[in-house]
């Protein structure tokens, strides 16, 4: 339980103190903006500017105070204030990070999303989405390639004594190439989320399809379900306890997956991977379970030591990676003492970023061309 302890905290620490998203305070705004491209359709805001300046307007004409609270790691939102027609209107005090971000309104004290974005589920909720563009963006951009496939799977648990969701990317040609089988990522979302997580907010199928078409990746199989993370509240991790969920992955989806799908069912063809607690979850069960995974990825989710670790054998490759606002020097300490001691490693730190899905993002773009190499 000690261990499992140290590891939640070890997890959980990359996502304290972290600003959130903010950047530098600009001395003036541009007046360039635009709807968000996550935003329901038709909708006008919220909106997006060329310096990441997010701006909002919500129609709440009864109302006595209304405020934007962006999600992980925030600052504490932004104050609309309101006009003559009774709608309220607001700018973020300085530039966001790129990439994605959760957010929810708060009027007169009520929690609501807003209804001109859309809704992913994120801190335990359906939350609303703002997307702030990135000058990376193109690598998850959906492009005119061969698209992959997602496809929602309903697998049997004896263990919960339910059926349980997973979503399972398959790669372009799939379907056509019957006599083909595959290796297989299984990727975990973080605390608050679930298994729609990598999909939605992190476009996993889309960074896949593009780096196929680019020929930098051998096409594999995804497969994300849903961590039983969110039982977990914080101030009661100490409490959180690994053996359910291994024994849902490791005992009852992979084999699933396995008879259902063309995959090379065997260890040094499964990667295990997830973001912040979902990182934590793959530490877990990959030192429990070494003769399952033999590729393990850790992104803003902890690290590895060399004394964690068995059997050098037992491991192709351990990914540890996080966002340079983060803390990006335990992730080069961590990797150092690995190679020192001959493991096979590599790390990426994502520039200006935090515990966000940009930093996730580009974290999969950088890991998944180093998996089912060897």
């Amino acid at each position: 339980m000690k261990q499992q302890i140290k590891l939640l905290v070890l997890a959980v620490a990359f996502a304290g103190n972290i600003p959130l998203g903010f950047g530098q305070q600009s001395t003036k705004v541009i007046e360039d903006f635009k709807p968000s491209t996550v935003n329901q359709p038709g909708k006008e805001y919220p909106q997006v500017n060329s310096q990441g300046y997010a701006r909002f307007k919500i129609d709440a004409p009864a109302a006595d105070s209304v405020r934007v609270s962006l999600g992980l790691g925030g600052r504490g939102g932004t104050i609309l204030e309101k006009a003559e027609d009774g709608s309220w209107m607001g700018t973020t005090e300085g530039p966001m990070d790129e990439g994605f971000h959760y957010y929810h309104v708060n009027v007169d004290g009520g929690t609501f999303n807003d209804p001109g974005a859309l809704n992913f589920y994120g801190s335990t909720r359906w939350e609303s989405g703002i997307e702030i563009p990135a000058h990376d963006q193109e690598f998850y951009a959906l492009k005119d390639v061969p698209h992959g496939k997602v496809e929602q799977i309903l697998f049997p648990s004896k263990s919960t004594n339910t059926s349980r969701r997973a979503f399972v990317y398959t790669p372009p040609g799939y379907a056509q190439n019957s006599n083909k089988k595959y290796s297989v990522l299984y990727l975990q979302h973080g605390w608050g989320e679930d298994e729609t997580a990598w999909s939605n907010q992190g476009h996993a199928n889309l960074i896949l399809d593009n780096l196929i078409a680019e020929g930098k990746i051998e096409p594999f199989i995804i497969v994300m379900t849903y961590g039983m993370t969110n039982q977990i509240k914080f101030g009661g991790l100490r409490n959180f306890d690994i053996t359910h969920f291994q024994t849902v992955m490791v005992d009852e989806l992979i084999p699933y997956v396995d008879k259902n799908f063309r995959t090379v069912a065997d260890a040094s063809h499964r990667a295990m991977a997830g973001l912040s607690m979902g990182g934590m979850e793959t530490k877990m069960i990959t030192l429990n379970k070494p003769d399952v995974f033999t590729y393990y990825g850790l992104l803003s989710g902890g690290t590895y030591a060399p004394e964690d670790i068995k059997d050098k054998e037992d491991v192709k490759l351990i990914f540890l990676s996080c966002g340079s606002k983060e803390r990006p020097e335990a992730i080069k300490a961590a990797t150092e003492k690995l190679k020192e001691a001959g493991y096979p490693v590599a790390s990426y730190i994502s520039e200006g970023t935090a515990h966000e899905f940009q930093t996730w993002r580009r974290s999969l773009h950088e890991m998944a061309p180093m998996l089912f190499t060897k």
